[in-house]
């Protein structure tokens, strides 16, 4: 009986089934347009020009855990035999099959070498808690808690609020409930890329006018982020070799002179579109967009 009704139910719907199919096809031949898969990350979306604003509130450490960030390295090129797009072992202050090399090229003391080296180093990200205070792009994101993954630009912001330039500030902790601040991000496009050089923190203000109950409740619905950094979502040392010696389709021998035959292969880095800019404050999030690739 259940087999005829399904049957009943494919013929009856068939009609809707050619969109459907249509839908996933899309997702597959722009992997850019649905390259986080993560829905509790969240990001500032940007305009038809490029720009792009929302207030956000950074979060101290979740519970069980020392820090309200966690820095995750990666590399992401294009050689011979595929795309290289990985997770540095270096996060967990681990040697690295691709920064031993690196060091050997740029050891080399061959500028040539020194080049190479320079678009294979490795991306720096940071992930924290936040609370969503103003996206007025997607409002109904607005008191939420996420997880957002910015670069180095936004975390000197943090850093300098921490640790002031100039004797007649005060230092802020951006992560204090009560005596934190909120943090305008301001995006704009500068040369085709996302520039956050105007984003600022708020006077000092607490979260929830200071209620403790409301912040604890807040505070618990945080999210671990040492996931991020737990060594079981890194391949070993080994596996990681064998993907670069794929990729680079090479011995790997490093050139001490400057003769051009003997010069490893020239890396292609990802090519970035406007679209594929990285909306998150400078976190390498287009190395998800690659990675799909590389999945592919």
């Amino acid at each position: 009986m259940s087999n005829n009704t399904t049957f009943a139910a494919l013929k009856k719907n068939r009609s809707t089934q050619l969109s459907s199919l249509h839908t996933e096809i899309e997702k597959i031949n722009n992997p850019s347009t649905n390259r986080n898969d993560d829905d509790r990350l969240w990001r500032a979306e940007l305009d038809k020009s490029g720009n792009g604003y929302a207030v956000i509130r950074f979060l101290p450490a979740p519970e069980g855990e020392d820090l309200p960030w966690v820095r995750v390295f990666t590399h992401g090129f294009q050689g011979p035999g595929g795309w290289y797009i990985e997770n540095s072992l270096t996060t967990l202050g681990q040697k690295d099959p691709l920064s031993d090399y690196n060091s050997m090229l740029w050891n080399s003391g061959v500028e040539a070498n020194k080049e190479i080296a320079r678009k294979q180093k490795r991306r720096l990200t940071y992930i924290s808690n936040i609370l969503v205070v103003k996206d007025p792009a997607n409002p109904q994101n607005e008191g939420q808690v996420r997880l957002f993954k910015f670069g180095k630009k936004i975390f000197d912001k943090v850093n300098g609020s921490m640790n002031p330039e100039f004797e007649d500030e005060t230092p802020v902790n951006p992560f204090d409930l009560w005596e934190g601040t909120n943090f305008k991000l301001k995006i704009r496009k500068v040369d085709g890329f996302s520039n956050y050089d105007k984003s600022e923190f708020e006077a000092p203000a607490a979260v929830l006018d200071g209620d403790d109950a409301k912040l604890e409740e807040l505070w618990k619905k945080e999210y671990q982020l040492l996931e991020f950094v737990d060594p079981k979502n890194f391949k070993s040392y080994d596996d990681l070799k064998t993907r670069l010696d794929t990729v680079l389709g090479t011995t790997r021998n490093v050139p001490t002179s400057v003769e051009a035959d003997d010069l490893p292969f020239e890396p292609t880095l990802p090519t970035i579109t406007p679209e594929m800019i990285p909306r998150d404050g400078g976190g390498d999030e287009s190395l998800e967009y690659f990675r799909k690739l590389a999945e592919g």
